[in-house]
């Protein structure tokens, strides 16, 4: 059992590893991509729009430090794991993202009430350009990511999910701001990036909250623990569960049970019925990580 949780870590964090270098090289190239498009063709809002990407490649490697913290073996120190470095990634990432989309935001609401967007040049085509191959590639790194966040419940892995998808939005926000700058309406690239401002402060917020939960031993979601119950009361010799609680460390789950078998049966077979209910829990959920099960007469 320990030997097949070791090879599990090691599936999870390499790929971990690839999709952030697959993130990494797609934000490379988008992000020169943005600015150049952004300074040849005279937008700030494409220019805003790069940032964001930038604040991507930051986030990929933060993400490739955190998974590889995270799936360290337990020790003397640390002797429940080191799970919870997942969520210290991805609050790490949710304030990067807040600091990005704040001063994105800053600047943009600056040039509105200066009247500074008067005196920007007219965006090029370019810049519409870059703005729709953004959505595209970003949309296909968000579809990706999640994907793989969702196989290996990696939080700070779900984070750079929705950091790509917060990147398509404000793209989308930059593609109408140029196209209004385009036809004669100045004042909505400033606006395009106020509305990427918000969109990337909601990411962020969203990011925020759902490390907090995780790093407060919140418990699982409703359909979780009752496909856990379910579990418990189908193995023989469960009369009933008198207690079940179920919390989140990092991407892991652990539960503590309370069953009650018959008050006639030896200690022999509460314990074996007890182990039943551990090993079963853990076939068939790879995310907990830890059963602790107390046996009551009844």
């Amino acid at each position: 059992m320990k030997e097949k949780k070791q090879i599990t870590k090691k599936t999870e964090q390499d790929v971990a590893v690839r999709v952030s270098l697959v993130s990494i090289i797609g934000n490379i190239l988008l992000t020169a991509f943005k600015f150049f498009a952004g300074f040849a063709a005279h937008s700030t809002a494409m220019v805003s729009d790069a940032v964001h990407s930038a604040s991507d490649v930051v986030s990929s490697l933060i993400v490739i430090v955190g998974v590889k913290l995270a799936q360290k073996n337990a020790d003397s120190s640390h002797p429940y794991g080191h799970e919870r470095f997942e969520c210290v990634a991805a609050v790490i990432l949710a304030a990067i993202l807040f600091v990005v989309g704040g001063n994105i935001g800053l600047s943009a609401l600056n040039s509105i009430i200066s009247g500074r967007y008067m005196e920007n040049e007219a965006p090029g085509v370019l810049a519409l350009i870059a703005a729709v191959v953004s959505i595209a590639s970003k949309g296909l790194m968000f579809i990706y990511t999640r994907h793989y966040a969702d196989a290996i419940r990696s939080t700070a892995l779900k984070a750079e999910a929705w950091h790509h998808l917060s990147d398509a939005l404000s793209s989308v926000g930059a593609l109408i701001g140029i196209g209004g700058a385009m036809l004669g309406a100045a004042v909505l690239e400033p606006a395009a990036s106020i509305v990427i401002c918000v969109m990337i402060l909601k990411a962020a917020i969203d990011i925020f909250r759902e490390a907090i939960d995780q790093m407060v031993d919140k418990s699982c979601d409703k359909e979780t623990t009752e496909k856990i119950r379910s579990c418990i009361l189908s193995q023989e010799g469960v009369m009933h569960i008198d207690v079940l609680q179920t919390r989140q460390f990092g991407n892991k789950i652990y539960v503590d049970t309370e069953i009650s078998v018959h008050k006639h049966f030896s200690l022999e077979k509460g314990h074996s019925i007890a182990e039943t209910v551990h090993k079963e829990l853990e076939r068939s959920f790879p995310e907990i990580k830890h059963v602790m099960v107390h046996v009551n007469p009844d």
